[in-house]
């Protein structure tokens, strides 16, 4: 049976983030992808030049809508802009607690524009941070949810990622892209138990949508049944196979989108050792 996953994100037009990003991974990782839409953008590689916020009420419709009708097996939060749409997801999502949820903080494009309000970050710890099965924030993203700098070595992110989980999430995935040097570690927080997931940083600017890419990859594998650290695993091999041949794209002048579909393609790169 294919399992169906819930995104509930912003929309990219450009195709490279938010929604679109989401339907990709989510179907290239072999799981049925819904949409409920919180926030519509207009952005390309380059930038983010505007933003419509969906009324939380209609945020709320169109996730009671899915789960009215539809076998929700996963669900991937992303963006939620503003406090009054992280209450309504909480409120809409609360009575669904079996079912595995990943949250993405999303807080800031790729071009630097900020995609979460200040009244956001108290209402995304409060009201969704406990109810996620696995968070997923990179370095900026876990300071700014804890009100101190980024991690700068490894140490630092195990820290973090338990400092965290002591707000309520079953578990922290620490994204280590923004460490800087030839490796691209990720930490796997959970209880007592730490995990290191490691990949070779792909030289590239193409990298747009990749927080997006990876928790929708995650959420596939949590809905098809996968132990959590298996399901980042096969996550985290997805996304850097979509990094290393995202020159295979031509879309834009800015920082590119990963190349969601590059495993269905032919002359598939894999990532350099």
């Amino acid at each position: 049976m294919i399992p169906n996953v819930l995104s509930i994100a912003g929309s990219d037009p450009s195709g490279g983030a938010g929604i679109q990003a989401d339907i990709k991974a989510i179907s290239a990782n072999g799981a049925f992808a819904m949409a409920a839409i919180t926030a519509l953008t207009a952005q390309n590689t380059q930038s983010v030049s505007d933003i419509h916020l969906v009324p939380p009420a209609f945020v709320q419709a169109q996730i009671a809508a899915i789960f009215a009708d539809i076998r929700v097996d996963a669900i991937k939060v992303g963006m939620i802009a503003n406090a009054r749409i992280a209450a309504a997801v909480a409120d809409a999502v609360q009575a669904h607690s079996k079912i595995p949820l990943v949250l993405d903080p999303v807080m800031v494009a790729k071009g630097g524009a900020p995609l979460l309000q200040p009244d956001a970050v108290a209402a995304l710890r409060a009201r969704l941070l406990p109810l996620a099965t696995l968070l997923t924030p990179n370095l900026p993203e876990a300071a700014h949810l804890l009100g101190t700098t980024a991690a700068t070595n490894r140490a630092e992110m195990v820290e973090q990622g338990r400092a965290l989980c002591a707000l309520g999430p079953a578990a922290v995935l620490m994204k280590g892209g923004h460490l800087g040097g030839t490796d691209s570690p990720d930490c796997l927080v959970a209880a007592a138990e730490v995990r290191w997931f490691e990949a070779p940083r792909t030289a590239t600017s193409n990298t747009h949508g990749t927080g997006c890419t990876l928790s929708s990859a995650l959420a596939a594998h949590l809905a098809k049944g996968r132990a959590l650290p298996d399901a980042v695993a096969a996550a985290k091999a997805y996304v850097a196979s979509a990094i290393a041949n995202a020159d295979a794209l031509d879309v834009g002048t800015g920082h590119g989108p990963t190349h969601h579909f590059a495993p269905f393609f032919p002359n598939l790169k894999e990532p350099s050792a």
